[in-house]
C-alpha cells in the first residue's frame, strides 16, 4: 500500500463513497444500517461534510479505497467539540493499514477545526475495527446491550472515545 493519497473528499468521489458504503452496509460489520444507499443520499452526505465536518476518501493509484468523515455527535451547542467519526474500507483493502492512515488524517483535520474529542460507535464483534481504534489512542467507554436490530436479532453496540487535548 506504498501508494496510498489521503486527500479531502470531492464530488467525483461520491459514486466510490457509496458502493464502499454499501459493502459496509452490506457485510454487517460497521453499521445498523439494513438498506444500501443511494446517489441522493450520498450527495446529501457529501454537502453535509464541507465545513467543520470533514471527509477524506485514501486512494491507491487513483482509485478510492476507502473514506472516513467527521460527523455531528449532537446538535445542542454544548456538544460543539465533540465529532462523531465514520471510517469505512472497501472490501480487499481491509486491514491494510489504510484506516490508520485515514484516522491519523481525520484526527489533525478534527484539531483543525477545533474538535477536542472524537466518538464512534462499533459493534463489540468487530475486532479488526477495534483493534484499529485501541491503536489508534480510543478507549471503550461502554457497551449499549441491544441498541439496535440487524438480521432480526438485536445487537450490542460499542461506545468508544478518543480526546484530542
Amino acid at each position: 500500500m506504498d501508494h496510498i493519497n489521503i486527500r479531502n473528499a470531492s464530488q467525483r468521489d461520491i459514486e466510490e463513497i457509496l458502493a464502499i458504503y454499501n459493502e459496509g452496509i452490506s457485510d454487517r460489520i460497521a453499521t445498523l444500517e439494513k438498506e444500501t444507499k443511494d446517489y441522493p443520499y450520498m450527495m446529501d452526505w457529501f454537502n453535509k461534510h464541507q465545513d467543520r465536518y470533514k471527509a477524506i476518501v485514501a486512494e491507491n493509484d487513483g482509485e478510492v479505497v476507502g473514506w472516513a468523515s467527521l460527523n455531528v455527535y449532537n446538535a445542542r451547542a454544548a456538544y460543539k467539540g465533540v465529532a462523531d467519526l465514520s471510517v469505512y474500507i472497501k472490501r480487499g483493502y481491509r486491514g491494510k493499514g489504510i484506516g490508520g492512515r485515514l484516522l491519523t488524517s481525520i484526527e489533525n483535520l478534527a484539531r483543525e477545526n477545533e474538535f477536542h474529542k472524537i466518538v464512534l460507535s462499533t459493534f463489540p464483534f468487530n475486532e479488526l475495527g477495534q483493534g484499529l481504534y485501541k491503536k489508534k489512542g480510543f478507549r471503550i467507554v461502554g457497551v449499549y446491550e441491544n441498541q439496535g436490530m440487524l438480521d432480526g436479532h438485536y445487537v450490542d453496540v460499542m461506545a468508544m472515545e478518543k480526546s484530542l487535548i
